[in-house]
């Protein structure tokens, strides 16, 4: 039987492509098609795919929260996540999810045809480029969850006070968050911090 494959993308070109590449392998077979993190987690339970592709961006819904989501009734299921970030705090949260997988969309189509080989075979995989940009942040302090959304409001354009009032927390404290998040990100402004945020993954515009 091939290997029966959910795909999850809000692009139909992109999606689109992975259907030829699909149908060029004999023991590989595209059974559903999502464009949202709510419609994929209501396909697979309709399908029951053997592997799924899931896009790390989806409108609404993340990929990486659709996949907690399954495999929070299917424990067992087989995720890739397809990105076009290399971000190290992304592929964390990704893998710590669960993704048995994380690739990125500009990967030649023999590679993400055999990663899906791998993955219904009970095997993980990262390209050498994101397990070495993994790697160079291993050992570094991750950004806690307030600092996260912290440093999102700046990216925003938020000033102090507006961040204060907005979390519900001291204009003091928001000043201590921004310390660390400085210290930890080794970045010398709060400009600069943005930057580093994004460009790790732990912040999107």
């Amino acid at each position: 039987m091939p290997i029966r494959i959910l795909c999850v993308d809000d692009h139909p070109v992109f999606r689109r492509g992975i259907t030829a590449i699909i149908a060029r392998e004999a023991d590989l077979a595209l059974t559903a098609e999502a464009s949202s993190g709510e419609q994929a987690i209501k396909l697979f339970r309709q399908h029951d795919p053997d592997v799924t592709l899931m896009d790390l961006r989806l409108p609404g819904m993340s990929g990486i929260d659709a996949m907690i989501a399954i495999r929070g009734e299917y424990p067992v299921a087989r995720i890739i996540i397809l990105s076009t970030f290399e971000g190290d705090a992304e592929v964390q949260r990704a893998l710590k999810a669960g993704a048995r997988a994380y690739i990125l969309k500009t990967m030649p189509p023999e590679e993400m045809v055999q990663t899906i080989r791998e993955v219904h075979a009970g095997k993980r995989y990262i390209p050498p480029e994101v397990a070495t940009n993994l790697a160079g942040h291993y050992a570094e302090d991750s950004l806690t969850a307030r600092e996260v959304e912290i440093l999102q409001q700046v990216a925003n354009g938020q000033k102090n006070r507006a961040i204060a009032d907005k979390l519900y927390i001291s204009e003091h404290t928001v000043k201590a968050h921004l310390k660390n998040i400085l210290e930890k990100l080794g970045a010398n402004d709060r400009t600069d911090a943005v930057a580093i945020g994004l460009r790790r993954g732990f912040i999107q515009l």
